[in-house]
């Protein structure tokens, strides 16, 4: 078990079991806002596809956020966990999505400032965050990826607990995970350099692929 220097060594490691990708039609590789974009702009730039943010967020439980019942995504879908949300009063999940879309609509703007709409219509998606712990955004990133028209969907990611990795096998297309500790923890202890990354730091990266 090894451990990254940083995200972009991560993005290193990981772009070199990508590497099937290359010269593949229609391939766009979307970092998880925040922490996956540093990842996925090294993949981006070491395969030659283009880099684009994907910008989601979890519908949470009122009293147990880390449990979904749903996400939002950008272009207004919306996934709903049906078992889970018939547990929730609907002022509830009224009150929780038009937080999180609130939220949802500032970072789109910010990192779509001057970018069209993300359209993933026939094209392979691959997703890619700095690390697997419950699994669960990644998993509502499939979603939604798929409700915007993506014709094959890849997570990506550094390091994964085997949990997670399970349950998106199930879910996507593929799933890539360079290290599976058999005592997966947090995912940051995985890493030399953690920061919590800024929305300066992704505008930047979103800049720099052009």
């Amino acid at each position: 078990m090894t451990t990254y220097r940083d995200r972009a060594e991560a993005g290193r490691a990981l772009a070199d079991r990508l590497a099937a990708l290359i010269g593949e039609p229609d391939v766009v590789v979307l970092g998880l806002v925040r922490g996956g974009v540093p990842v996925a702009r090294v993949v981006a730039e070491r395969l030659g596809v283009p880099l684009d943010v994907l910008v989601v967020r979890k519908l949470g439980m009122p009293l147990a956020p880390e449990v979904a019942f749903g996400a939002l995504g950008p272009g207004g879908v919306r996934v709903l966990n049906d078992t889970v949300a018939a547990q929730v009063d609907p002022a509830d999940i009224a009150e929780v999505q038009h937080r999180e879309q609130a939220e949802l609509d500032r970072r789109e703007r910010l990192y779509r400032a001057g970018r069209p709409p993300l359209d993933l219509a026939g094209r392979t998606a691959v997703i890619v965050d700095d690390g697997l712990a419950t699994g669960a955004t990644a998993r509502a990133a499939v979603q939604v990826a798929r409700q915007l028209g993506a014709h094959r969907v890849v997570v990506a990611v550094p390091v994964g607990s085997d949990e997670a990795y399970e349950m998106l096998a199930a879910e996507a297309d593929q799933v890539i995970c360079a290290q599976r500790p058999p005592d997966f923890g947090a995912v940051g202890a995985y890493y030399d350099d953690f920061h919590e990354v800024s929305d300066e730091e992704v505008t930047a990266a979103l800049a720099a692929a052009g």
